[in-house]
C-alpha cells in the first residue's frame, strides 16, 4: 500500500516510484514511441513542443489521490515529465500564479539537465493568473538573451491599444550553430468564438509586421521566429478564426493542420504551432504531430478526472534539422543542395 506522503529525493528516479506510477509509464512509452516522435540526437535535430497543462499550479505532496484539491499528484507530473523528456523544448500554457508544481516538475522529476523560463503573471480578472512558460533541456538548447512579453503598439490615433489579456511571451533560444525564437500564446477564450477574433488578428498582424520584418535585419534576435501555443481555434480550414490566425502568411505543418488537440468526442484544435515559410531558415523534414495520452495513464479514472491531474490538451511537436553539413558540402562541390541527396554524384 503507498503511504499517504513519501518523501521526493533531490531528484526523482524511477526505482522511487510506486508500482502505479511505473505501470503507467511503460504504457505512456509505448504511445510516445507510436507517435513516431524521432530520437533526439545530438548536433542533429531539434524537437519543439507546445503543451496547454490544465491550471498547472500547486501539486498534491503525494503519489495518492487527494480527496480535495488540487487533484494533480506526483503521479500526474512523474506522467507529464515523461512526456516533456521526449523534446528538446516544451512552451507551456496556463502555468498559475503558484509556480510550485511546474518548479517541482522540472527540478525533481526532469532534472538538472532542465530548465525553466516563466513570464510575469497577467494582470486583471480576465488574464485569469496565468504566467507562459518554457521547459528545455540545459543540453540541447541554451536561451540566447532574448526575452520579453509582446506590448501592442498605440493605434493609428495615437490612443493606446488594447493589449492581451494573456501577455505573449517570446523567448530566443540557441542549438547548435542555429538561433531561433518561440513565441508562446494563450488566447482569449471568451463566451462566443468570436469573443477570440480580435486577439488572433492582432497577433497575426503584429507577428508579420513587427517581429518578421525585426528577423530581416541583420544580427536580429527575432530569427526563426516560431509561433506556438493555445489559440482557441475551434477547426482548421474554412474557419474564421483559423483564417485570422493565418491571414498574413503563418502557416501550420501539414502534418499537424487536421489533429485533434484536445481529449473528447468533438475534434477541437485549439493548439498549434506555425512560422512564416518565407521567412524560415531552419531545415525540416516535415515531421510532425500529437501525443494522445487517453487511456494510458491513471486507467483507473474516466477521461475528464484524467484532465484533472494531466490535461484537457495534447502535447503538439514539430522536428527541426540543424545538421547543415550535407548542405556545406553540396555548395563546396558546386552542388545544388536543394536536390534530393546531393552528394550521391560524388564518384566512388
Amino acid at each position: 500500500m503507498i503511504p499517504l506522503l513519501q518523501p521526493v529525493s533531490a531528484t526523482m528516479r524511477y526505482a522511487d516510484y510506486p508500482r502505479a506510477a511505473v505501470e503507467d509509464i511503460a504504457r505512456l512509452r509505448r504511445r510516445l514511441d507510436g507517435a513516431e516522435i524521432p530520437p533526439r540526437r545530438t548536433d542533429h535535430n531539434l524537437l519543439i513542443g507546445t503543451w496547454n497543462l490544465r491550471n498547472f499550479g500547486r501539486v498534491h505532496p503525494s503519489w495518492s489521490e487527494n480527496s480535495g484539491s488540487p487533484k494533480r499528484n506526483w503521479r500526474a507530473l512523474a506522467c507529464i515529465a515523461e512526456i516533456v523528456r521526449r523534446f528538446d523544448v516544451v512552451a507551456i500554457q496556463e502555468v498559475k500564479r503558484d509556480t510550485s508544481g511546474i518548479r517541482m516538475l522540472v527540478d525533481e522529476f526532469l532534472g538538472p539537465n532542465w530548465g525553466v523560463l516563466l513570464s510575469d503573471v497577467s494582470g486583471g480578472d480576465k488574464g485569469n493568473e496565468e504566467r507562459l512558460a518554457y521547459v528545455y533541456d540545459r543540453r540541447r538548447v541554451t536561451p540566447s538573451g532574448l526575452a520579453g512579453e509582446i506590448v501592442l503598439p498605440p493605434a493609428t490615433t495615437g490612443n493606446p491599444a488594447e493589449q492581451f489579456d494573456r501577455t505573449p511571451y517570446i523567448v530566443g533560444f540557441r542549438a547548435a550553430d542555429e538561433h531561433f525564437a518561440l513565441l508562446t500564446v494563450h488566447i482569449r477564450y471568451g463566451d462566443r468564438a468570436a469573443d477570440r477574433l480580435g486577439e488572433l488578428k492582432e497577433l497575426a498582424v503584429y507577428t508579420a509586421a513587427q517581429l518578421r520584418d525585426r528577423a530581416k535585419t541583420r544580427g536580429s534576435e527575432e530569427a526563426n521566429l516560431i509561433v506556438l501555443g493555445d489559440f482557441n481555434i475551434d477547426r482548421r480550414g474554412s474557419d474564421p478564426l483559423f483564417d485570422a490566425f493565418v491571414s498574413t502568411g503563418l502557416t501550420v505543418p501539414e502534418k499537424l493542420l487536421n489533429v485533434k488537440t484536445t481529449y473528447g468526442a468533438e475534434a477541437k484544435h485549439y493548439d498549434q504551432i506555425a512560422w512564416f515559410m518565407g521567412s524560415m531558415d531552419l531545415l525540416t523534414e516535415k515531421r510532425a504531430g500529437v501525443v494522445d495520452f487517453m487511456g494510458t495513464v491513471l486507467k483507473e479514472l474516466t477521461p475528464r478526472q484524467v484532465s484533472d491531474r494531466i490535461s484537457d490538451h495534447f502535447p503538439l511537436w514539430v522536428e527541426f534539422i540543424i545538421d547543415r553539413s550535407t548542405e556545406a558540402m553540396a555548395r563546396t562541390l558546386g552542388l545544388d543542395p536543394a536536390t534530393p541527396n546531393p552528394l550521391s554524384t560524388v564518384p566512388d
